[in-house]
């Protein structure tokens, strides 16, 4: 799983230095259709005026009203993301694309965890019921997944000489069943660090943006809101982009606790189910 997490981190970050030139261009871009815009209005005033100095006054006038484009939700969040302070709106950034290739990676490694409980413990009880623990052994090795580790133990267990007692199978079940649980949870704890920094980031962000509006104060030795309103506004926009942040991580975080609990439940089914096999097996020491 971390040539998972290597590709996604990669990904994540071309993506995210892609972003500037992408924006600069789109402002470039901007600018020469406004410039086009402005050329063709100057050409077309001109037409008009020429017009209107050869024809007489029209007899009705015409009022339109101007179309104001709405800019869309991408559009606005990009432009508030310049706006905001480089080196903060920056950290909230690199927050946001960490978080998410430690979820991404975590959604991959429990979606290939997770198989049909209930069909692959129906074919092993079948084999062991026919006594052919060497063919569980296989079929359990060739099993992704938590349950297929817990049972592959427990099938070998019951295949040794000495180790053969339920007691004994009933201790490795459970052994591997927390070992396999801490695989399910790895990496949960980095989720949740960039979870409380992502807003902790853009708390800091507001209080240094309070900092320098007082700064601006102080230099202008007034407190006009013209003043204030440059270091104020990016203190709330590094707020605003650390919350968000931390609630798309939210979210993503609590899928993953939630497939972890299936997947726990889901062991602790085989478990039962296993030490019942192995009871019924002859190979198995009562």
């Amino acid at each position: 799983m971390k040539k998972y997490f290597a590709i996604v981190a990669l990904v994540a970050a071309c993506t995210f230095g892609m972003t500037p030139s992408v924006m600069a261009q789109d402002e470039v871009a901007a600018e020469a259709a406004e410039t086009e815009q402005v050329d063709s209005a100057a050409t077309d005033s001109m037409a008009v005026d020429s017009v209107e100095a050869q024809a007489p006054a029209p007899a009705v006038e015409e009022n339109v009203a101007p179309v104001e484009e709405e800019e869309g939700l991408h559009k606005t969040l990009k432009t508030k993301f310049i706006e905001g302070d480089a080196g903060f709106m920056s950290l909230v950034a690199i927050a946001l694309v960490l978080g998410l290739a430690f979820c991404i990676e975590r959604v991959i490694y429990l979606t290939l965890a997770q198989v049909n409980t209930r069909k692959f413990l129906a074919t092993l009880a079948e084999k062991v019921k026919a006594n052919k623990i060497e063919e569980a052994i296989d079929y359990c090795a060739g099993t992704r997944g938590p349950v297929a580790q817990i049972s592959k133990k427990a099938m070998q267990n019951l295949n040794s000489a000495d180790q053969n007692d339920i007691a004994t199978i009933e201790r490795s079940i459970n052994i591997e069943a927390e070992v396999q649980g801490a695989y399910l949870e790895e990496n949960c704890s980095w989720i949740t660090l960039f979870i409380a920094m992502a807003p902790s980031l853009g708390f800091l962000g507001t209080v240094i943006g309070m900092v320098q509006a007082f700064d601006d104060i102080e230099r202008a030795g007034d407190i006009s809101p013209t003043v204030v309103a440059g270091g104020m506004k990016v203190a709330l926009i590094t707020t605003i982009f650390g919350i968000i942040v931390a609630l798309v991580l939210q979210v993503f975080y609590n899928y993953i606790l939630s497939r972890v609990e299936a997947l726990n439940s889901n062991m602790e089914e085989a478990a039962m189910s296993l030490l019942e096999m192995c009871v019924k097996s002859p190979k198995c020491k009562k």
